[in-house]
């Protein structure tokens, strides 16, 4: 099945940019839901990452916290 969508002239101008001669509008705009699927993609592992980070030195921390007998000795 085949559908027509209506596009703003610069929204049409911007895709004209993106495409080769031979390119199809839906090539380009496939193309451009690949990049920004793993775009997200990298992002999301990247978050993960981070929050990894974060909970190991979270741990380290209260390990630290935790072999402190008195906490009024801790240097803050």
């Amino acid at each position: 099945m085949v559908t027509t969508i209506q596009l703003n002239e610069d929204v049409k101008k911007s895709l004209d940019e993106l495409k080769s001669n031979k390119e199809t509008y839906e090539e380009v705009i496939m193309n451009l839901m690949m990049i920004a699927d793993k775009h997200n993609r990298e992002q999301e592992q990247l978050l993960i990452e981070g929050c990894k980070e974060m909970a190991q030195e979270n741990s380290k921390i209260t390990r630290e916290l935790e072999s402190i007998e008195d906490l009024s000795k801790w240097e803050w």
